[in-house]
């Protein structure tokens, strides 16, 4: 059985997926994804592709007459072409759980960035300026304790960061499809959560009925001074919105993993700000979910192989 892994991936992470496919003697590739022929050339014959971030369409699945599994490597299907997968008969896996623990802890780094300032700080102390930054500096920053985090969504990434922030001082908030009887915080509705957070921090799927859930309206909603996290999708936020109440002080800042358009243009706005903290949808990234990522999928490979059920089939 053939597996293509579709990523730009680390000398660590090919090392751990020769690693697993050495152990169930399945043939594991990697195919660049910025190399639209590598990918089109290895997938024509592959029964699995593993899927990370650039979008599966259409197009890559009339290429892979073969294909039996999507398996993607992490949890959002957003970037699936699930009714294409759907036609060809092709299987559609996520792995909930896996990267809950990166992304809680990126999500947290991203607070404490905005809230001390730490895009300023460093290329200034870097410069030799460290001890001259603007006196009106000490008016941005802040500390976590004695604030309120509000979770949109709180699955395993937002409940494990809010014990760890209850911990800290902080009081915790979020809104759900339900409440959550046992994790630590408050249950609110939305509306709620944005006039009572300091700190809004997002925590699920885009899909029709989110995207763009932090509009203007929304952003307007929140309370003066206050900062938004994203480590979820980006079509969650309307950007040119975000923009605006970054640039007129309604909002202090955000802390942003992702973006609406993937790789971000070097253009957007959002680059420009200087409340503004950014990592290239990196907050799942670590080698410890990378291993837990592995496990998962090529344990839906030997199922697949067996004919058994399998897990987290989404298609």
């Amino acid at each position: 059985m053939k597996a293509v892994l579709h990523y730009r991936a680390s000398a660590g992470f090919r090392a751990a997926l020769a690693a697993y496919a050495r152990a169930t003697g399945v043939e594991a590739v990697v195919a660049d994804e910025f190399d639209d022929g590598a990918f089109g050339r290895e997938i024509a014959e592959a029964e699995v592709l593993l899927h990370v971030l650039k979008p599966v369409t259409a197009q890559m699945i009339a290429g892979a007459p073969a294909l039996r599994l999507v398996q993607k490597l992490g949890v959002g299907v957003n970037t699936i072409d699930l009714e294409a997968c759907r036609t060809a008969g092709v299987a559609v896996s996520n792995m909930p759980g896996t990267n809950s623990q990166a992304v809680a802890e990126m999500a947290l780094a991203l607070m404490l960035s905005v809230l001390r300032r730490l895009s300023y700080l460093d290329p200034l102390t870097r410069r030799g300026e460290g001890w001259t930054p603007d006196p009106d500096l000490i008016d941005g920053v802040g500390e976590l304790c004695g604030r309120t985090v509000g979770f949109v969504g709180y699955g395993g990434s937002a409940s494990r960061l809010g014990a760890a922030l209850e911990a800290l001082g902080v009081a915790v908030i979020y809104t759900a499809r339900s409440e959550k009887p046992g994790l630590p915080g408050r249950f609110v509705t939305l509306d709620e959560l944005l006039g009572e957070a300091d700190i809004v921090s997002l925590h699920l799927p885009l899909t029709p009925q989110t995207e763009r859930m932090i509009d203007a309206s929304a952003l307007a909603a929140m309370k003066p001074g206050a900062i938004l996290i994203n480590t979820a999708r980006g079509g969650l936020v309307d950007e040119a919105s975000l923009v605006s109440a970054l640039t007129s002080g309604h909002l202090r800042g955000a802390g942003l993993d992702v973006f609406d358009q993937e790789p971000v243009d070097p253009d957007n706005p959002l680059l420009g700000l200087p409340n503004v903290v950014v990592a290239p949808h990196q907050a799942w990234l670590t080698p410890e979910t990378l291993d837990r990522s592995l496990a998962a999928a090529f344990e839906n490979i030997r199922r697949l192989r067996a004919g058994e059920p399998l897990l987290n089939q989404v298609v």
